[in-house]
């Protein structure tokens, strides 16, 4: 896999490094978890608990608007444009060449940071952490084009736009556990302990520290419930989330040499998604939750590099898919954390570790102060 953060970024592999923590396969849940699958709250300075009540009578009576209430779905963009014009246009320093070998390599950086890109490549990094792109740069009449969706939908939140603003009161985040009941998800490498267990636990970790940074929590599920995918966003949408974030971990089955971490996002309007796993990607296709592509990109941005210095895994970096029902419908910024590989020994012994649960958990709620 080409890695461009060593170009410029070689002291970020410091944060990649990690040892696999021992395996803690009995450690409790913490304490006054709820056993019921009631709907719970988390507010500053209170105590964790279950709050029983259904959606309807419970919606937080105010939320902080993050973003525009109207979603407007924008024209298609077809055409690749020259990076060197792009750049003077939004008033950036024209873009530099890093190296030749093993594939032409360029920068082109802001006040916020510095983007790298090869060409004929569809992975780049922004300030030394992965991310890929929709189309791969192209190298015409002695310049760097690149296609004008990646423009406004990966360089422009990273290098233009202004970044998203967590201040502010009564925010309410989602907080989504993977699976559930007779949806398990995947396997263990050791024991056959399975997707949901870790997933529910990440969670209850993360809802407190959300908390104490001032955040209103939900959880799509409390326990060892199957809920649908839509009833998991139809959930989020009646409680005002700001935010909404699911958690899972990944498998390569009978793969497993594949480890990292992955975050991903919905797939732009126009653009060939990165991951499908064998399902249509009709690119022409628009979901709600596409008037939302630059928030989505920011916080993936955002959460995945917290999560990846706090994990020290492989860094697979944010990609896109258009498959994941759990993101099409919401109205807010939404994202998806492959927090790591059930199927890599390593890293399924770093997973079935408490501790090392609690550091992803962290790294989360730290991100979002």
């Amino acid at each position: 896999m080409f890695k461009l953060a060593g170009i410029i970024f070689g002291g970020v592999l410091m944060f990649l490094t990690g040892c696999a923590t021992t395996r803690d396969n009995s450690e409790p849940p913490p304490p006054n978890w709820s056993a019921t699958n009631s709907i719970s709250v988390v507010r500053t300075n209170v105590t964790w608990q279950p709050i029983p009540s259904v959606i309807k009578t419970n919606p937080p009576t105010t939320h902080t608007n993050l973003l525009p209430a109207k979603i407007v779905k924008p024209p298609p963009i077809y055409t690749f444009t020259s990076l060197n014009r792009w750049a003077a246009e939004q008033k950036l320093s024209a873009p530099i060449l890093l190296t030749k070998s093993p594939l032409t390599t360029y920068s082109v950086s802001s006040k916020r940071g510095v983007l790298v890109l090869a060409i004929g490549s569809r992975e780049a990094t922004w300030n030394g952490v992965t991310f890929h792109l929709g189309f791969a740069p192209e190298f015409i009449d002695a310049q760097i084009f690149v296609h004008g969706l990646d423009l406004r939908k990966n360089f422009e939140p990273l290098l233009t736009d202004a970044p998203m603003d967590f201040s502010g009161t009564n925010r309410v985040i989602v907080i989504d556990p993977g699976h559930g009941g007779i949806n398990a998800g995947t396997v263990c490498l050791f024991d056959h302990r399975t997707e949901k267990e870790f997933t529910i636990d990440w969670a209850r970790r993360l809802a407190p520290l959300l908390a104490s940074n001032g955040w209103t929590v939900f959880l799509t599920r409390t326990n060892d419930t199957d809920v649908s995918l839509s009833n998991r966003v139809a959930f989020a949408e009646a409680h005002h989330a700001d935010l909404f974030v699911s958690l899972h971990f990944n498998s390569a089955a009978p793969d497993k040499k594949q480890s990292g971490l992955e975050t991903y996002c919905l797939t732009p309007q126009g653009m060939p998604s990165t991951l499908t796993r064998g399902n249509p990607d009709p690119w022409s296709q628009w979901f709600p939750n596409n008037g939302f592509d630059t928030e989505n990109f920011q916080l993936a941005m955002r959460l995945h590099r917290a999560v990846l210095r706090a994990s020290g895994e492989e860094d697979r970096g944010v990609r896109r898919a258009r498959f994941m029902g759990v993101l099409h419908g919401n109205r807010h910024p939404s994202i998806l954390i492959e927090g790591g590989f059930l199927s890599n020994h390593n890293e399924a012994d770093k997973i079935e570790s408490g501790e090392f649960r609690q550091r992803l958990a962290e790294a989360i709620a730290t991100a979002l102060k």
